[in-house]
Parts: C-alpha cells; structure tokens; sequence
C-alpha cells in the first residue's frame, strides 16, 4: 500500500519587490552609516526580518521621538503620513525612505483626487500602518471603509464627486464586493487607473486558489501582524480547504496534516522560514514535494538615488538592477549642483 502523500509549494510565495527594496535600504545604510540605523515601525511585517536586521544594528522605534536628532532614520515599506516627514526634517533627521513604490502610488492618488476637491473613499483596515499613512495625506477629505456595511451609511457631501482608493494588501475579492457596492451606492465614482493591490498581492491569492484546488490543508507562513498573509487564509478558507497561519516550523500541529498538504507565504515571510516548514513537514510522514509556480514574478524596485550615490563613493556593489538608477541620482546631482 502506497501512502505517500504530496506536499505542495506554491509560487509565487514570499518576498515581493517592495519587501526586497526595504530591507535592502536598511542593509545598504547599515553598511554606508554603520550602526546604528534607525527603523521607524518594523520595516516589514515579519519578526524574522526584523531580528535579522536588529543583529546587524537596526533599531526600531515606533516613534520618532525616540531617534537621537541627526540620526539616520528609515521610514518602513507601508509609508508615512506627511506629519512624520515633517517632524524627521524638524528634528534634524536623516530620513530614507523605504515606502514601496506601489503604496507611493496610493498617496499620490490621494493627493490628486484631494486636490481636485473629491470625497475620497479608502478602503482599508483600521489601524494598518498603511492606512495611517494613506490617511495622514489628506485627513479632511478620506473616508475609511472597511466592509459593504460601512459603504451603505456613508454619507458624503457631494455624490456625484466621489472616489476610492484601496491598502495595497487586501483580498482581491472583498475589495470587488466593496468597490461594486460604492459603484451602485455612487454610479460616478472615479477609480484607479490601475487596481491599487499590488501585484504580488494578487499573484499570491491566485497561487493559493490554485493550491486548493490541489489540497485541502494549507499552510500560511507569515506574521500574524501581516495583512496580506492574513488574507491567504481568508482565500483559502473561501475555497473550502482548511488554512493555518504559521510564524515558524514549530508552530505546525502533527494533528493538521491530513492527507496531501500545501504551502505558501506571505509577501515578507524570507525562504529560509519556508524551507524549515516544508522540511518539518516531510519529517512527519511520507512526502513527495512538489512545487508549481503560476507565473514568474520579474518586477524590480530602484533603490533611493542619493542611497545608490553613496553606496558607489564607498566602492559598494548596487548590483545591475540598480546601476540606472545611480547613473540617474548621479547625473541629477550633477545638474543641480553645477
């Protein structure tokens, strides 16, 4: 009798462009400043990011009050409200900003849409380090909205100026049945040019669909403080499988595992944690592992021109992806300083 059961990896899985951005800039001035470098809020949400980066002397703070004055400061890959940019420059701060480029967006969006005098609607979670950011950008004219219920008893001053933006990391599909409630609440709501969860976000969900097509037993590895793990086990609960959020191998129950199992993680889960859950997995049975990947993943962010600039004066590698980017910060330098 063959018992042999499938273990299944799914792809894409864990870092995405924007995780491996942020913790590059603090790797990067770490070596440029030396330590000890200054984090505000966890870089990324993931507690073995953040133990790694604090091993190399990475301090984080969940204020800025508590960065001595002239310090390097690095704002995390969820983005920061105006207010904190501000008091960074009040304060005499360094400041690097590790905002992923897609939650940039998000602001930016903000930004336009206040300015042309419309009601904005956000779609986010309460208290997410994102969404205090993206609210900080225009307070007076965002609503936040979390569920189809807060969308019904929304009351906005001028229903035919209204328009939405999303957090990056939310389910794809909680975000359509909100967006088609606003859009039936609001026939004229303006939206995104571009959908506002992030590539990888997307591209992770779908891999989970997929894997439950495969497996009814999921494993999520990711940080309970992580919107976009949480939503893999939303997704994959959604599908009918049953889905676990695991921080670490040890967190595995023996008594989960029934029948074929998958796997897969969060946006800034590392691999290295990925592979000890799937080595601990297979030492608890007869495992043939098997991975798929639904597409490969080929996006890239720069790192911050003057980080790049610097990096090079002090003969450090910034690798291919990034030697446009400091050609550019350094031509542009140049040109304001001439």
């Amino acid at each position: 009798m063959n018992d042999t059961r499938t273990l299944y990896l799914a792809g894409p899985r864990g870092f995405c462009a924007g995780v491996d951005r942020a913790i590059d800039i603090v790797d990067m001035a770490l070596g440029i400043h030396g330590a000890p470098v200054y984090v505000r809020h966890e870089i990324v949400h993931n507690r073995h990011v953040v133990e790694e980066l604090r091993l190399k002397g990475a301090v984080f703070v969940d204020e800025l009050a508590g960065v001595p004055r002239g310090s390097v400061v690095i704002f995390s890959a969820h983005g920061v409200s105006p207010a904190v940019r501000a008091e960074a420059a009040e304060r005499g701060l360094h400041a690097l900003d590790a905002t992923c480029p897609l939650v940039t967006k998000v602001h930016l969006e903000a930004l336009k849409y206040a300015r042309e005098g419309y009601s904005i609607v956000l779609i986010g979670h309460r208290g997410h380090v994102e969404v205090v950011g993206t609210l900080g950008e225009a307070p007076d004219a965002i609503s936040l909205v979390e569920t189809v219920a807060d969308v019904e008893a929304l009351r906005l001053p001028n229903p035919e100026k209204v328009a939405y933006i999303s957090q990056t990391t939310l389910s794809v599909d909680d975000v359509h049945a909100i967006v088609e409630a606003l859009k039936k609440k609001y026939p004229s709501v303006r939206e995104p040019a571009k959908a506002d969860i992030c590539y990888a976000t997307q591209n992770r969900q779908d891999a989970v669909k997929e894997l439950a097509r495969r497996c009814r037993v999921i494993l999520v590895v990711g940080a309970p403080t992580s919107s976009n793990a949480n939503r893999l086990v939303e997704v994959a609960k959604a599908t009918g499988a049953s889905s676990y959020l695991i921080e670490a191998a040890e967190d595995i129950r023996p008594e989960w595992l029934t029948g074929d199992v998958g796997i897969t993680a969060g946006a800034s889960t590392p691999e290295h944690v990925v592979r000890a859950c799937v080595d601990l997995v297979s030492s608890l049975g007869a495992y043939r592992v098997e991975e798929f990947k639904l597409l490969e993943e080929r996006v890239v962010f720069p790192l911050p021109g003057e980080l790049l600039v610097a990096a090079r004066e002090r003969g450090m590698d910034v690798g291919e992806a990034n030697a446009r980017a400091a050609d550019r910060a350094e031509a542009d330098f140049k040109i304001k300083h001439h």
